[in-house]
């Protein structure tokens, strides 16, 4: 399963642009796809360099990644890789305007394109004839014995209901007789318990309102700990990077006092010079990523700092961006299946607002784990239904979170956006009640989204909720630039 992990990692930074990372995974990957003897994942992630280096302007790694791709998928069934690496060539030659070569892969994917596309529907064509065949066998035979049960179930019909007619008259007389009874019965037992219920509504009242305030305090100390697995993850990506670096470089300076040991007449200034250079790039990189480890301990250390109500200048983007990644590292540390698509969409012109960032970042990390808990469970219920594993549901299903950031006028809007099941609207106007919770018991306070509540409002500003059931839920919170 290393392959695939490394294979993904590479996707990733492929599509964030960061083109030196995705390359160091895929390489990772090739050799580790050899040893498990997945040729598909080796053209596959052979492919996926080729389209880096295409996106990069080097062509012919781009020709050559692209060819060792569709060589080596000729020996499986993995026909929309060889679609693909098609394509890509056809692309290729077209760019050195060598259009009979671009014709040939052209023509080589138009031909794949089209067996998958006849398959599909040969097999539809034949699953078609069988189904109405059986169920033309079925009708025919139900018919049949709708005919000889007909008879028999008039008689019993009648029969039961003269029984029917009986059985009710006698179950009237004897519910009135028992009714009577219990009521006289419930009357006193009554009036006992309101004597009792008068003694201990004092009492009641004065734990309950304790309870509350208790529950109350520690909604607003969990989240910390909501944090926590997810501040470990996160810490774990830049120390990786910085360990990877040291060795590197570890090895380069071997290489580099090697070569300085020589003769100077044997001597290579250039490779010394190139040494050099990749070891002080690597010094940046490992610089960067322990800054990036020391940002993450600071916003944990803030986050749990007890918030005296004062305000500050604060970049919305990154606080939005830093408990979104958080959240779901958390989430993923408590079930390692579960994934989702975590999509942002920031807007740069806003700049540092006046808020009061721990108590911000605590209605955050509310609607965060909320919204990740109602894709998850919409993924659980879709899998109980008959789907047998999470590859094959996430064909169907991609648990999505939205994140986006907007100024408008002298307000920025703040919305996160999931495509679980949504809020049925019998409770849509209780979920900011304090205390109400649709989660199972012991997996949430019902405090969250009413403390949230009150956190916007303090701020100024206004948070509510869309949502249609079977498609998601939206909430939206507006936040004055100026208070």
């Amino acid at each position: 399963m290393q392959e695939f992990a490394k294979k993904g990692l590479g996707d990733i930074y492929s599509k964030m642009g960061k083109y030196d990372s995705a390359f160091f995974f895929y390489r990772l990957g090739i050799p580790l796809a050899l040893g498990s003897s997945r040729i598909d994942i080796v053209a596959a992630i052979k492919l996926s360099m080729a389209t880096l280096f295409q996106k990069r302007g080097d062509l012919d790694s781009a020709f050559f990644y692209a060819w060792q791709s569709l060589e080596d998928i000729q020996n499986t069934d993995q026909a929309s890789i060889a679609m693909s690496a098609d394509s890509l060539l056809s692309q290729l030659y077209q760019t050195r305007h060598q259009y009979d070569s671009a014709y040939k892969y052209l023509k080589s994917f138009v031909i794949l394109n089209d067996s998958l596309n006849n398959q599909a529907k040969i097999t539809q064509a034949q699953n078609l004839s069988f189904n109405e065949t059986l169920h033309e066998q079925q009708t025919e035979q139900a018919k049949k014995e709708a005919q000889k049960q007909y008879a028999v179930r008039i008689k019993l019909y009648i029969l039961a209901s003269i029984i029917l007619i009986f059985l009710i008259i006698a179950f009237l007389l004897l519910r009135n007789i028992r009714n009577k009874r219990k009521a006289n019965i419930l009357l006193n037992k009554q009036k006992e318990e309101i004597e009792e219920q008068k003694r201990n509504v004092e009492s009641t009242l004065s734990e309950l309102k304790s309870t509350q305030a208790q529950l109350i305090q520690s909604e607003k100390m969990a989240s910390l700990g909501e944090l926590t697995a997810g501040i470990a993850h996160e810490i774990q990506n830049p120390l990786n990077f910085v360990n990877n670096f040291s060795e590197v470089n570890k090895e380069m300076l071997e290489e580099l006092k090697a070569e300085r040991l020589k003769p100077n007449a044997e001597r290579n200034d250039n490779l010394q010079d190139e040494l050099i250079n990749d070891v002080i790039e690597n010094s940046e990189k490992i610089n960067h990523h322990g800054k990036r480890a020391g940002d993450i301990v600071k916003g944990m250390l803030q986050h749990s700092r007890i918030s005296i109500g004062v305000k500050e200048p604060t970049d919305i983007n990154a606080l939005c961006d830093e408990y979104l990644r958080l959240t779901y590292q958390g989430l993923r540390a408590k079930d390692k299946n579960f994934n989702a698509e975590m999509k942002t969409d920031f807007d740069e012109s806003i700049g540092k607002i006046n808020i009061i960032p721990q108590d911000i970042g605590r209605v955050l990390l509310n609607l965060y784990n909320n919204a990740f808990y109602a894709v998850q469970q919409k993924q659980r219920e879709l899998a109980e239904k008959g789907l047998p594993t999470f590859e094959r549901l996430a064909t169907l299903y991609e648990p999505t979170v939205w994140v986006s950031t907007k100024k408008v006028n002298d307000k920025v809007v703040l919305t996160v956006k999931d495509n679980g099941p949504g809020i049925p609207q019998n409770i849509v106007d209780k979920i900011f009640q304090p205390f109400f919770t649709t989660k199972p018991t012991g997996s949430g306070t019902g405090l969250g989204l009413s403390l949230s509540y009150d956190i916007v409002k303090a701020h100024g500003g206004e948070i509510k909720v869309e949502t249609k059931e079977g498609e998601g839920s939206t909430f939206i919170i507006n936040i004055p630039t100026k208070n």
